[in-house]
């Protein structure tokens, strides 16, 4: 599989937007980890922390669709980069003000997760234009897209801790959203992003959430995000008790490094059958792959579970874009990349905010007790939203102009193999 990722790499743009849009993202990647590290750096509770991180989760989550709809409207470069710029503003707020007016704290991170740039949406619209409307490459790119987020959630762990080491936790803050800007102002200036549009939309209120398999989907999708919301925090209160932030960081790492070689295993092939159905096992393995967290062994055990709590998540999340992209009504691809984003943000935050009482009132064994019923939560809204995931499933074609840019979208009926 490598040889194809590297084939898709050397298509035109291609690289340069992954790498973009992937610095670009490294501060929401890595902003609930570097908000807990700084609550915590500056003398607050685990449940102070986990609650900036789920208000900052939280304005994410409602941001994302508004944005994305944005984008949708008015084109990449006119949101993405005026968002990235006033989203570093809130964290550079945060670091300056920190969390002794706690008004002035959870302003400042409601700012930094409002504004937060849908560019996980924007590049998942671009891959048909940059790839020639091929499927089979736009659903590789979904898996390599995955794949490559892995790769970031696995260092962003180690930046945050390697800039607290050599700077502080408001340093690191600082760091990590300049860098942010400049990723986003590599995407939003390349040909690709700036000659996007979106094809015609119908005109309607509740936009790509008119489509009942997207909402089905989001809601599973809202329990992944609670149990990796839950994992930060329960992994925070572990490392205090086996050797402090050194060992956060290895955790939080070993699980990207997990999900990263899922990913590259579930992108070695093709893969017949409805992506629905595929979604479930996905889903069903990843919640399994939960539980043996809460046996809490040593730090150098801790580390392997927490790999393997990962490893099914690349894939699952590969597989949602698919689904994403089948059941988006006409004109919605952004938004409906973006609400999953939100609906993920959403379940991440919450996850973040029931962890920290969990801790205190049951221990850390209780914090990742979280994770495990929020996985099984997600398989369960799968199982029973079949018939809406069954119906409307779609493929998009896309129509390149010359120059493999996007010009228009039309949808046509899926041709799906039999499961085998």
């Amino acid at each position: 599989m490598a040889a194809g990722y590297a084939e898709l790499l050397r298509t035109r743009h291609a690289a340069r937007l992954l790498v973009g849009t992937l610095v670009g993202r490294l501060p929401n990647a890595t902003g609930p980890i570097a908000i807990v590290l700084f609550t915590r750096a500056e003398g607050g509770s685990y449940s102070l922390a986990g609650a900036l991180a789920a208000a900052y989760g939280l304005a994410n989550a409602v941001g994302q669709p508004l944005l994305g709809r944005a984008v949708d409207l008015f084109g990449q470069p006119r949101v993405q980069l005026p968002a990235a710029v006033l989203s570093a503003l809130g964290m550079v707020g945060l670091a300056l003000a920190g969390t002794g007016s706690a008004v002035a704290a959870y302003a400042a991170v409601v700012v930094a997760g409002l504004f937060t740039p849908p560019l996980e949406g924007g590049l998942r619209a671009l891959w048909p234009g940059v790839l020639g409307g091929r499927e089979e490459k736009v659903h590789a790119a979904y898996a390599m897209d995955a794949v490559a987020q892995e790769v970031m959630f696995t260092v962003g762990p180690l930046l945050v801790t390697l800039f607290v080491a050599l700077w502080s936790p408001a340093g690191a803050l600082l760091a990590l959203n300049a860098i942010g800007v400049l990723g986003a102002l590599s995407v939003v200036v390349s040909e690709p992003s700036r000659k996007w549009r979106s094809e015609p939309r119908e005109a309607h209120w509740l936009g790509a959430l008119r489509s009942r398999g997207l909402l089905a989907l989001l809601g599973a999708f809202f329990f992944v995000g609670m149990a990796l919301g839950s994992i930060t925090v329960a992994g925070v209160a572990y490392a205090d008790d086996h050797g402090g932030q050194a060992v956060y960081g290895w955790l939080m790492a070993a699980l990207g490094l997990g999900a990263l070689i899922g990913g590259v295993f579930y992108g070695a092939r093709q893969w017949a059958g409805a992506p629905e159905r595929r979604l479930r096992l996905l889903v069903g393995l990843l919640a399994v792959c939960y539980l043996p967290l809460m046996l809490v062994p040593g730090a150098v055990a801790m580390t392997g579970l927490s790999a393997l709590s990962g490893v099914f998540l690349a894939p699952a999340l590969a597989c949602a874009f698919i689904v994403v992209d089948r059941h988006a009504p006409a004109g919605t691809v952004t938004e409906a990349f973006s609400w999953l984003v939100t609906f993920f943000g959403v379940g991440a935050a919450i996850g973040t905010a029931a962890a920290g009482p969990a801790v205190e009132l049951g221990g850390t064994a209780a914090g990742f007790g979280v994770a495990g019923v929020a996985g099984f939560s997600a398989l369960l809204v799968l199982m029973l939203t079949q018939r809406a995931l069954a119906r409307g499933g779609r493929s998009r074609a896309v129509a390149a102009s010359s120059d493999g840019l996007s010009e228009g979208v039309c949808d046509v009926p899926s041709q799906v193999p039999s499961a085998p």
